[in-house]
């Protein structure tokens, strides 16, 4: 699996980039408004700042994701738990060959959105081409109150489109999808 070390440089220029961007819509939109012949309240003229900021900061957000995780390199992993389980979700840890790329302890509304079939996207991240072992670590409490602990590994193939892996959860197994 491959590091890119350029995150806390490329979010320091994110950061930068978000707040010039602010400061010149809001020096434009104040002059623009000005010259004009209507007159805005003040907060109407900060929540259309506002709304453009947001609007940016998703859009890079989504850059950043792109540049950081490229499609060819990029896996994804999902949970879920399996229809009717009557598992208590407390954690999930995930290795991939022998490293920690995801661990989660879940809170009670993340095990209600579960029961309702939801799905958590838990990992995402740039991983070499060809053969993995990825192991999934589950803990949690059966419906009777017994302790779960779940200990499993699958071999996971990346090929050269973006990677995407369910783990379907239940009381007595992990089950890997590859979609």
């Amino acid at each position: 699996m491959t590091v890119i070390p350029l995150r806390s440089s490329f979010s320091m220029m994110v950061s930068a980039i978000i707040i010039t961007v602010f400061l010149f819509l809001t020096v434009t939109d104040v002059q623009a408004k000005a010259q004009s012949q209507k007159v805005k309240g003040l907060g109407e003229q900060v929540q259309n700042v506002k709304k453009d900021v947001l609007s940016i900061a998703k859009e890079l957000d989504q850059l950043e994701e792109q540049l950081l995780y490229p499609s060819h390199t990029q896996m994804s992993i999902f949970i879920s738990l399996r229809n009717q389980s009557k598992l208590r979700l407390d954690s999930v840890d995930i290795e991939l060959d022998g490293k920690e790329v995801a661990h989660h302890l879940y809170t009670a509304n993340e095990i209600e959105a579960f029961n309702a079939g939801g799905v958590q996207k838990i990992f995402t991240g740039n991983v070499t081409l060809g053969m993995h072992d990825m192991k999934v670590t589950m803990r949690g409490q059966s419906a009777s109150g017994d302790t779960v602990r779940i200990v499993k590994s699958f071999p996971v193939k990346k090929e050269l489109k973006a990677g995407i892996a369910e783990l379907s959860l239940s009381e007595n197994t992990i089950t890997l999808i590859n979609r």
